[in-house]
């Protein structure tokens, strides 16, 4: 059992490092530098691949009731705003400092659930909460690739996935599985990420880009799934 959870622990973080170093060839070394249609494909997608496995019966999804959809329609919104942000600060930061940064929602996590929800924490969990906002506090200061926009974009990418891990966790017990909610976010992002192509300019700058019918793009946004 200890082998097998080891196994399924390196699989996971093997494939986790793996989209990160896909997103960042196709945001940094091919500069393919339009979050909304880059962010667009990948929800769309992520969506079909839930919409065609929910048809087969492989997962069930329940999303009919109004109530429910409109109370996570919220949700939905900073899940955009993490997926947008998080591309724009990756096509602008090395993978290290990108992750450091996010990590600081973990402390943003543990400040409200310590100041609004009075729950009790460790001396443990507070101790690494300080070092995560110490290694980040300090990344301006030591690199030497500094790019203002790029941590400009992190703390946004940083605080909505600190606000969206609160609002879930607040709904919960929900009536919408995490597979439910996932579809939602993916239905919404699509939505909202194709009408703001065009008045962000990726709609037409993106006709521009040299590595449109480029076989190792295709390939690396195929490889993100």
């Amino acid at each position: 059992m200890c082998v097998r959870r080891s196994l399924v622990g390196l699989t996971f973080c093997t494939c986790y490092l793996a989209s990160y170093l896909t997103n960042k060839y196709v945001l940094s070394v091919l500069k393919f530098t339009y979050p909304t249609l880059f962010q667009g494909w990948q929800t769309l997608i992520g969506g079909l691949l839930l919409h065609v496995s929910w048809k087969l019966g492989w997962v069930e999804i329940n999303s009919s009731s109004r109530s429910h959809v409109l109370a996570w329609l919220p949700a939905s919104v900073l899940f955009v705003g993490m997926i947008y942000a998080g591309s724009r600060a990756l096509s602008r930061l090395a993978i290290p400092v990108f992750l450091t940064l996010c990590n600081v929602a973990e402390v943003i996590i543990c400040g409200y659930q310590k100041c609004f929800q009075k729950e009790k924490t460790s001396p443990a969990k507070i101790c690494s909460a300080f070092f995560l906002l110490a290694a980040a506090g300090c990344l301006p200061f030591n690199d030497s690739q500094f790019d203002p926009d790029g941590y400009f974009w992190a703390v946004i990418h940083l605080f909505c996935v600190g606000a969206y891990k609160i609002l879930r966790k607040s709904q919960k017990p929900s009536a919408l599985s995490d597979i439910d909610q996932q579809y939602l976010n993916y239905i919404f992002s699509v939505v909202l990420l194709a009408f703001a192509s065009h008045p962000t300019g990726d709609l037409f700058s993106v006709l521009d880009f040299p590595f449109l019918y480029f076989y190792r793009f295709h390939g690396s946004c195929c490889a993100r799934f």
